[in-house]
């Protein structure tokens, strides 16, 4: 298992040094030029990690051959290094090794699916006809869509990157309530995660039958459900709190669109429609937490994600009523997933006051990089959300920005995975302790 994680690592740290040297050649330039070896390494590591956070600006500084290595990038972080790999494998009939198959398992909870080589064909094809159908609805509804950028726009909104062309991440497109709608569904599909959308697209609601029909399994509605929550509760606050504020200058219909895209993006994606430095504290804080909490296993988006949230929640409240055991929706949980997603909520803690306290010794001196912004960029950086407060990554010093590479790429290969990675193989203690109480709390 410490090899499959190991070998999942080496994948994606091959393509980060591989996007490198492919940004870095004059040919991805503009000016043809060479560019920065940290610039590059950095705009890389954003990439694979499917992130966003970025120190050059790809509209400008990125030629029609570099913004081509950045789509491929995204593409390969968001299907996953061993996820392509397989793909190919299936395509010419070759059988993939012990190893491969564990990892893939890893990623996608196989045994949910009826077949992983079905599995994997479905990731890329759903992901190729979503991302087709995106570019379609993009270049038909907005004439500066030229058919290149409606699709690099499509592939980012769904892949939950949040790279852009134009200045202000979509700004330009405030006025745009369609252009809003049509991004924000693909950032909302990106984030559901593969599973739920395999489910969801394997049920016949038209049929009777209950057997013959399916049903929604029990990741798909805790992943809708909660969703939906987060969905609904941040729309009406931003509204709440934005309407005499950045969203005073618009329309009701443009207040709508623009409140319902900011409350999609935070937990997945890091485009935003108003610029983060200059929306109110409370809507910063909100969608720091929501960046915490994430997407859905399986997605393209970060965080500790909804499920994990789920579990420990109703763990919490099972422990508060005095009951042994964690039941969602008539189902019980396993103690093993229960005591997974308490791993992953206080690892990914762990990391954010890790490289936050880093970063608050490296840049404590910086005078252009405030206490807020620099902790909102540091859990944009680990739920590999994307989000920026104006030019935060920008200033940050070569050390800052290395603390946020290795924390976006743990944000990307999960706490668990790290846990796991680093801990190796399951101990099985022969021996038994006698037990005694300790006080607590």
């Amino acid at each position: 298992m410490r090899q499959s994680r190991l070998l999942i690592v080496l994948g994606f740290l091959g393509a980060i040094l591989a996007g490198t040297f492919l940004l870095m050649i004059p040919a991805s330039s503009p000016s043809h030029t060479w560019m920065k070896p940290m610039d590059a390494l950095f705009t890389a590591c954003s990439a694979v990690c499917i992130t966003g956070l970025t120190v050059i600006d790809p509209g400008t500084q990125l030629s029609l051959f570099g913004r081509c290595v950045l789509l491929a990038l995204v593409q390969l972080g968001c299907m996953g290094i061993m996820t392509v790999g397989t793909f190919f494998l299936v395509v010419v009939g070759r059988r993939l090794s012990l190893t491969s198959e564990f990892s893939l398992m890893d990623a996608y909870g196989v045994s949910g699916v009826h077949g992983w080589r079905g599995l994997v064909v479905w990731v890329v094809l759903s992901m190729t006809v979503i991302e087709l159908l995106g570019m379609w609805a993009l270049h038909a509804a907005h004439p500066s869509f030229t058919w290149f950028r409606a699709y690099f726009y499509a592939v980012m909104a769904f892949c939950n990157a949040g790279f852009s062309l134009d200045p202000g991440s979509i700004a330009v497109f405030q006025g745009e309530p369609l252009v809003l709608l049509i991004m924000a569904t693909l950032v909302i599909l990106g984030g559901l995660g593969f599973l739920v959308i395999y489910n969801l697209c394997t049920i016949q609601f038209w049929r009777r039958n209950l057997v013959k029909r399916g049903r929604l399994t029990l990741h798909s509605r805790v992943v809708l459900w909660s969703s939906l929550f987060f969905f609904a509760g941040m729309f009406l606050f931003v509204l709440v709190v934005e309407w005499k504020g950045g969203l005073e200058p618009f329309s009701f219909l443009e207040k709508c669109s623009i409140a319902l895209f900011q409350s999609v993006s935070p937990r997945t994606c890091g485009f935003t429609v108003l610029p983060v430095h200059e929306l109110h504290p409370a809507t910063r804080f909100i969608s720091a937490v929501l960046m915490f909490i994430g997407a859905a296993p399986g997605g393209a988006g970060g965080g500790i994600k909804v499920t994990t949230l789920a579990v420990f929640l109703v763990t919490l409240y099972a422990i508060c009523r005095g009951r042994r055991e964690t039941v969602m929706f008539k189902r019980t949980i396993s103690d093993a997933i229960v005591r997974e997603a308490l791993v992953i909520v206080m690892v990914f803690t762990g990391l954010i006051v890790l490289s936050m306290t880093i970063l608050l010794i490296t840049e404590g001196g910086n005078a252009k990089i405030s206490f807020e912004h620099l902790f909102f960029e540091t859990v944009s950086a680990v739920s590999t959300t994307g989000l920026s407060c104006g030019s935060t990554t920008v200033n940050l010093s070569m050390v800052g920005r290395v603390v946020i590479m290795v924390s976006m790429l743990c944000g990307r290969l999960g706490a668990l995975a790290v846990v796991l990675l680093i801990g190796g193989q399951e101990e099985r203690l022969s021996i038994r302790y006698p037990k005694e109480e300790l006080v607590v709390g």
